[in-house]
């Protein structure tokens, strides 16, 4: 009884010492009503567009999504004669031209353009999970917090700060494990125009380039949630039937004189 006693109280304490390491060491990040969370969530085409714009003109110069089909743009409201045209834009070497060609729509968006810039397709579900108890992803599963809010985090979370070290330039980020990261701040506010007169702010491109980088990571979240949802519906009507079969099958052995 002891034992199990101080067992527990140990790894209680082990589990908050934990939780407090990773706060210390993931920063601060905030919760963010994303349209796209909750079981019934929808993603809002208008930000994914603003999404992929900001990272066209702002991310795609370092930054590439090597395992997103462009044709998949279509699912953002793209006509498939726009989404030919912003394939195009891109060149693909063709091995059986042995030459270089403008991008289709069945080739994928660009590999990175620097070998220290990693690849944006899965980044938002790679963290996803990421908040405590420390490795546990309760606020993930309870408040929708995963990659996406790390991502705005970490778009807004430099200090203008910088720093010499081993011949390499680092920026001070409030909300970077350690501190201190290697990308300068890609964002600074009004880096883009925005057709539909959306906000360009710092806090308002950064939420709509880490929306579109789910929808990179998931693009097909919706479809998973509707299969999801009538799986327990038709599972819950199964119950139900299994329920009242099972009593008629059953009551006249234990009830035999009704009747």
């Amino acid at each position: 009884m002891i034992r199990t006693f101080a067992f527990s109280a140990l790894a209680s304490l082990a589990l908050t010492a934990g939780g407090a390491l990773a706060a210390e060491t993931e920063g601060h990040v905030e919760d963010i009503a994303f349209s796209f969370e909750g079981p019934f969530g929808t993603w809002d085409k208008a930000q994914l567009q603003r999404g992929l714009q900001v990272y066209t003109e702002v991310c795609a110069a370092c930054h590439g999504l090597k395992y997103v089909p462009l044709r998949d743009l279509t699912d953002l409201g793209y006509s498939e004669a726009e989404v030919r045209a912003y394939a195009a834009q891109y060149e693909i070497y063709d091995p059986d031209l042995d030459d270089t060609r403008p991008r289709i729509p069945t080739d994928h968006f660009p590999e990175s353009g620097l070998e220290t810039a990693p690849d944006l397709s899965l980044m938002a579900k790679a963290r996803a999970g990421f908040e405590g108890p420390y490795g546990t992803g309760l606020n993930q599963l309870f408040r929708g917090m995963g990659g996406p809010e790390y991502i705005v985090a970490i778009l807004t979370g430099y200090t203008g700060e910088e720093k010499e070290q081993a011949g390499s330039t680092l920026y001070e980020n409030r909300n970077f494990p350690g501190g201190w990261i290697a990308m300068a701040p890609p964002l600074a506010g009004e880096d883009v125009e925005f057709a539909d007169g959306h906000p360009n702010d710092l806090q308002s491109e950064a939420e709509d380039v880490a929306a579109f980088l789910m929808w990179a990571a998931e693009p097909k979240m919706m479809v998973r949630k509707y299969v999801g949802f009538m799986a327990v519906f038709f599972l819950t009507v199964l119950s139900v039937l299994l329920y009242l079969t099972n009593k008629r099958i059953w009551r006249p052995v234990k009830h035999p004189n009704e009747g």
